[in-house]
């Protein structure tokens, strides 16, 4: 049987096996059957695994006395001041005392003893457990229809596309982690898109993710839910896209860039074999191009400053390709492809001013010289205001490519009272 909480210590304080931990924001009707619920998973997991448990509360500022009925039915209430969902769990993950660490909400909706199952999958080696809804069930009136048929299939295929989690629900609010875990994940939404950044990082970072059905009932509240689908359904998009630099920036400057080849390749061989005046592509379509070109170069730039961001976060891990590029790549060496392209317009615009004054300063037909001039001086300019941002971004680090040093801060010694993250160490 499994014991090894009880020897343990975290942060200084003794550890239990496992925390349940549940968000609160006036659930004073929902409490008691929800932590009796939950008293009733955890006399499950310490009799199939010998892990003994605690429950938390944590409050986000309830007026209704949800903190005077949690800590009468003894549970432990941790005060969460930072408002929102994620920050509500933040704080009680950070308080718990807990090896393994179960979140659920305050409602009612799930069933706190499908966690069993989860506890399992994590002492079996797993490092974030899901539920899904899907697979577990739901009950008549549980879920909206717009969140069942639209919301969660929409938003998890997405998630899914862009990240490869290979999960059925990424919305489900009953899931299991172990404490290494949480504070590899270094999660900071406050909000409902929490759920998201959870997944997201995990993933990223390549831990092992399982998923175990988990049921969904009508809630027990007599009130309107916090949840607001599409405000939080666009919080946990833009999430999405935020954490994926490459969908959100280099698959639209590849796209862009091709299209901008395109254009001024045949219009540039339109030139040459003197037909420009009938090309497909005239004098529009090339200045279009030229837009284009700059645009996908700064949206190369971000792409590559999003994801030396997500690296210096640690919820990036630096792949082959970086650190292929890490001796290659540096702010010098992007000063000098800035100059140099910027040189190469600026010689191009003077010929062209050369040769528009030995033709009398007479209109030129074809932009496309000019377009190409400009567009070289404007790249190289961005290369050299990008290089600078990528230092910036590496921690004033001229060669930003080469992987970030591991910190090497001593634990802080947290004050009496004060809940704080638990060291790795632990």
């Amino acid at each position: 049987m499994l014991n090894e909480g009880l020897a343990s210590t975290i942060g200084g304080r003794p550890s239990v096996g496992v925390s349940i931990v549940m968000p609160c924001l006036n659930e004073v009707d929902c409490l008691p059957a929800c932590i009796a619920n939950a008293r009733a998973a955890l006399d499950l997991i310490e009799q199939k695994f010998g892990l003994t448990g605690e429950i938390v509360i944590a409050d986000n500022g309830s007026s209704d006395g949800s903190q005077t009925v949690a800590e009468g039915l003894d549970a432990r209430c941790v005060d969460v001041p930072r408002r929102g969902y994620g920050a509500a769990l933040s704080g009680g993950f950070m308080a718990a005392r807990g090896r393994y660490l179960v979140m659920g909400d305050a409602d009612g909706s799930y069933d706190f003893r499908d966690s069993v199952a989860m506890v399992g999958k994590l002492i079996e080696g797993a490092d974030l457990c899901m539920g899904s809804r899907f697979k577990g069930g739901i009950e008549p009136r549980a879920m909206p229809w717009k969140n069942r048929y639209i919301g969660n299939p929409v938003l998890t295929g997405i998630l899914n596309l862009l990240f490869r989690s290979g999960i059925s629900d990424a919305h489900c609010g009953l899931r299991a982690l172990t404490r290494d875990c949480f504070d590899r994940l270094g999660l900071s939404g406050s909000g409902m898109e929490f759920a998201s950044e959870m997944v997201i990082k995990a993933s990223l970072l390549g831990v092992r993710i399982v998923e175990v059905p988990a049921k969904l009932r009508r809630d027990l509240r007599n009130r309107p839910p916090h949840l607001r689908p599409w405000r939080d359904g666009w919080r946990h998009l833009r999430y999405l896209l935020m954490l994926s630099p490459v969908w959100l920036f280099a698959l639209p400057a590849a796209v862009l860039a091709a299209l901008s080849m395109t254009i001024l390749g045949a219009a540039g061989l339109a030139a040459l074999q003197g037909t420009a005046a009938t090309s497909f592509f005239g004098n529009f379509w090339v200045i279009l191009a030229g837009g284009l070109a700059s645009v996908s170069h700064i949206a190369a730039l971000l792409a590559v400053a999003g994801k030396l961001y997500g690296i210096r976060q640690g919820y990036r891990r630096t792949g082959t390709r970086v650190q292929a590029l890490a001796g290659l790549v540096s702010l010098e060496s992007m000063l000098i492809v800035g100059v140099i392209s910027m040189m190469l317009g600026l010689g191009l615009l003077s010929y062209l001013l050369i040769y528009w004054s030995a033709h009398h300063f007479d209109p030129i037909a074809n932009v496309l010289p000019a377009v190409l001039g400009t567009s070289l001086m404007v790249i190289g300019m961005q290369n050299m205001l990008g290089g600078f941002l990528l230092s910036i971004i590496s921690g004033n680090d001229a060669n930003f490519m080469k992987a970030p040093a591991p910190a090497l801060s001593p634990p802080a010694t947290p004050a009496a009272g004060e809940a704080q993250r638990p060291s790795r160490a632990a």
